[in-house]
């Protein structure tokens, strides 16, 4: 079941291509069927899924380049599959959007169902080169996205996006061979290279590995000062690119610091511990305050990911350093709901800000206002969202945030307080966001704009829902996630 989830989306793409060309709604029919049927597969998955077990569930393991000792080696813990689940609902959230949408509507679904597969694929992997080949598949389809169906400044924004992260991806592959190398015999495998901890006794190579992991995990993040091409990335991203991007992509990073770079090298992780927290807060920080300077509303939700995605580094960073393995479990499932809930809120305000954008032709945050009035269901999903996202308990972004920051103060004062710091930030960032886009009057040159169609409201609807319900019953996420960050907090 695990194989059929990760190759569905794929199996769908190429069932799309074979499709007539003159039938781009029956494409756009077929590839959101393709992704209501992986959500399902993804629910099979979960209903079938045992929180209180220990070790991989729906494992899977196939022989397949035994001359280098790397194997087909699939297999599920909380966190994965978690990170799946939210693959699937997006996905689906996705082809829902972009039923009306007939440009190149074969292509487009393709590259978004390829992108699937290798996210699913990547968060299931327990082989480090499987994990590579998914890493890669997950990212290259988003180069084209943002290249053909991107704004005026798309060629530069794609070329940058895969610049930066090939980079880091040619970095990781480098760790990666350092640990098969490392380890005797030579062996890919995740779940014994984590055993052995090859690397614990080489202080030099372990750093070394420490840092190209970092860079490769830290670009896809993104952490400062490797967020350089987000921005540009999601200014120029089509409405369904930026969700993906920042819903999915960014997890690409947090999962392999916690799936990976912590379990591989736990006493490593801990010597640069400082480094990480260092990394944390400054991203928190400048990405609060980069956010507070922005009047683009795209850009401006762009930098609060490089802000969310912060509390991440910072869930690490202390699970990392704390001598006490309570403090250690609370910090990184603060990190792992982080990741949910980013996806869930921040998704969301990048569809509803797409679709203002389609409305009125522009993005800028000066030229609107009093749309409570005008959109009523448009504002009150944008205002659940934005609560969510600036930590308003009974919302997921509490749930993370507060765990982060609490352990966070069990580790150092003023690491909380600076973290709080750039909660204050952020607050400041969504309530200009609110104000100024939905109180006060009109301005006079604001066009008529239409209320949202069905479609877009039960899109954007979806995620709003799902973001209130882990605020009000987080148990059932954190339940999830449980088994593998007292794993991880475990780590000697």
């Amino acid at each position: 079941m695990l194989t059929v989830t990760i190759f569905l989306p794929l199996l769908t793409g190429l069932a799309v291509l074979a499709l007539p060309r003159h039938r781009p709604d029956l494409v756009r029919r077929v590839a959101l069927a393709g992704s209501v049927l992986t959500l399902g597969a993804a629910a099979v998955l979960w209903a079938g899924f045992d929180p209180g077990a220990a070790g991989l569930q729906w494992r899977m393991t196939l022989p397949w380049i035994p001359s280098v000792g790397a194997s087909y080696d699939v297999g599920v813990g909380g966190l994965s599959l978690a990170l799946i689940l939210l693959t699937a609902i997006l996905l689906t959230v996705v082809m829902v959007y972009v039923l009306p949408e007939h440009d190149r509507a074969h292509a487009h679904a393709f590259l978004f169902l390829l992108l699937a597969t290798g996210l699913i694929g990547l968060f299931a992997a327990q082989d480090l080169l499987l994990f590579y080949v998914f890493f890669e598949v997950g990212l290259v389809p988003m180069y084209f996205i943002v290249g053909i169906w991107g704004g005026e400044r798309r060629r530069y924004a794609a070329l940058k996006f895969f610049l930066y992260t090939r980079v880091g991806s040619l970095a990781m592959l480098l760790g990666f061979l350092a640990f098969y190398l490392a380890m005797e015999p030579h062996s890919f495998s995740l779940p014994a290279i984590v055993q052995a901890r090859p690397l614990d006794h080489a202080p030099l190579a372990g750093g070394l590995v420490f840092l190209a992991l970092l860079l490769g995990f830290g670009v896809k993040l993104p952490i400062v000062p490797l967020h350089n091409w987000l921005p540009d990335a999601h200014v120029e991203a089509p409405t369904e690119g930026s969700v993906v991007l920042a819903g999915l992509q960014l997890k690409m990073g947090g999962y392999g610091m916690l799936a990976v770079l912590l379990p591989t090298l736990p006493e490593t992780v801990a010597r640069f511990g400082w480094l990480l927290v260092a990394l944390a807060l400054a991203s928190l920080l400048y990405g609060a305050l980069a956010a507070l300077a922005q009047s683009d509303m795209k850009r401006l939700v762009a930098y609060t990911s490089v802000n969310h995605m912060g509390f991440v580094t910072l869930g690490v960073a202390v699970a990392a350093l704390a001598g006490n393995e309570g403090v250690r479990r609370l910090a990184l499932n603060g990190a792992a709901v982080q990741m949910v809930s980013h996806g869930f809120l921040t998704g969301g305000m990048f569809l509803l800000v797409g679709m203002l954008q389609h409305r009125a032709g522009t993005r800028d945050l000066d030229r609107f206002g009093g749309l409570i009035g005008a959109m009523p269901v448009f504002s009150g999903l944008f205002g659940l969202l934005a609560f969510g996202s600036l930590g308003l308990p009974g919302l997921s972004g509490f749930i993370a945030e507060f765990q982060a920051i609490g352990a966070a103060l069990q580790l150092s004062a003023w690491v909380a307080a600076l973290a709080v710091l750039a909660l204050v930030v952020t607050t400041a960032v969504y309530l200009r966001l609110v104000t100024g886009l939905l109180m006060g009057r009109a301005p006079p040159d604001m066009p008529a704009l239409p209320p949202l169609t069905v479609s877009e409201a039960g899109s954007a609807g979806a995620l709003a829902i799902l973001a209130l319900g882990v605020g009000i019953l987080p148990a059932v996420l954190v339940a999830l996630l449980d088994g593998t960050t007292a794993a991880l907090a475990h780590l000697p």
